[in-house]
């Protein structure tokens, strides 16, 4: 995959891709990897996508996605919509016994990448939920995250998605750095977090020569 000038990169999930954007701004990106993105995509010279545009709203699971998924997507007419959901699916069930069952978060994944590529004829990416304990409850967490995790790589296969393996980035990095380092609390990415994410994305979706480096 490239990126052109005519190109309308939209990125939708939750608090991790929300990243503190202004929502009355249609064009703020917050501070999180989405911004970082599109920096980096400007540094390439008469390389910048037409717009970034960020649908990341805090707390979202992917049941929430699809209920604002015409007015925050279709009616953006992005080329290249980028998702990144599934860690609220399972904080949820954990911290206020709200079930998420895998098979039907699955089908709901699956529903909106097919329903995309087929309606707007869009390029996507599926960026993978990721978890770094730094409390000892949150250990229990990862049973459900994996099963979950599978289940995002399996909708995104079915659609042709390219996959940013955020969960082996982060962790890979947490054995150098640290959890805390990367997410605070154990979720929501740091300044380092959200570089690597943004890093993540580009190694996946660019050539390596024409590969900026994230600012």
């Amino acid at each position: 995959m490239n990126i052109t000038t005519a190109d309308r990169l939209l990125f939708i999930g939750d608090s991790i891709t929300d990243a503190g954007r202004d929502r009355a701004d249609g064009t703020s990106l917050g501070d999180g990897y989405v911004a970082r993105i599109a920096r980096a995509l400007r540094t390439r010279a008469g390389a910048a996508p037409a717009a970034v545009i960020n649908q990341g709203l805090n707390g979202n699971r992917v049941y929430d996605l699809e209920a604002r998924w015409a007015t925050d997507v279709f009616a953006q007419r992005p080329t290249v919509v980028t998702v990144k959901i599934g860690i609220n699916d399972t904080w949820r069930r954990y911290d206020r016994g709200l079930a998420s069952p895998v098979v039907q978060f699955e089908a709901c994944l699956d529903r909106l990448l097919a329903y995309t590529a087929q309606k707007l004829a869009a390029r996507l990416v599926v960026v993978t939920p990721f978890l770094l304990p730094v409390a000892p409850h949150q250990a229990r967490w990862r049973e459900d995250l994996a099963a979950r995790t599978e289940a995002v790589l399996r909708a995104a296969r079915a659609n042709g998605a390219e996959v940013v393996r955020a969960d082996l980035v982060m962790a890979r990095a947490a054995e150098r750095h640290g959890a805390a380092a990367l997410a605070p609390d154990g979720v929501h990415p740091s300044a380092l977090g959200h570089d690597l994410l943004a890093d993540a994305w580009l190694t996946a979706l660019l050539p390596g020569a024409d590969r900026p480096a994230p600012a």
